[in-house]
Parts: C-alpha cells; sequence; structure tokens
C-alpha cells in the first residue's frame, strides 16, 4: 500500500489532466507514478518530459524499453 495516496483524474488540474489523457491515450492507463506526482503538477510535467525523451526517441524499439525497465523494476524487487 502507497504511503502516498495517488490522485484520480477527476482531482487534478486542467494541465494535468490532459498529461493524464495524453498518458492514457500511449499507454492505456495512467502510471500510478504519474497519479502521485500529481501532487506536484511542475514535476508531472518534467516527468512526462523525460518519459518521452527516454521512449520515444533513439533506434531501439519503445516495447523493448518498455520491458527493459519492468526487468530492472524485477531484479530491484520494485513494484513497477
Amino acid at each position: 500500500m502507497p504511503r502516498i495516496r495517488p490522485l484520480r483524474p477527476d482531482e487534478v488540474s486542467p494541465e494535468t489532466r490532459a498529461t493524464f489523457d495524453r498518458l492514457y491515450a500511449q499507454r492505456g492507463a495512467i502510471p500510478n507514478m504519474f497519479r502521485t506526482m500529481a501532487l506536484r503538477p511542475e514535476i508531472t510535467a518534467t516527468a512526462e518530459a523525460h518519459l518521452n525523451a527516454v521512449f520515444a526517441t533513439g533506434s531501439v524499439d519503445p516495447q523493448l524499453k518498455e520491458m527493459l525497465a519492468v526487468r530492472v523494476s524485477q531484479i530491484n524487487d520494485c513494484m513497477y
């Protein structure tokens, strides 16, 4: 159980809601880390930019990048 409750889409600012909508369109879900970061909208915005820079650029397939992120989380015993 998280120590900080992730926010629901109806609890966030319009700007953060737009980020949630983009994440949902890309991934079919809003990752809990973004729902938690929504408590600080400026952090949510920079995290989205970072996520896009990592997953949407370069020559490695985005699905492989996602699989690697999941595997690293497993290795580190971290719930992804």
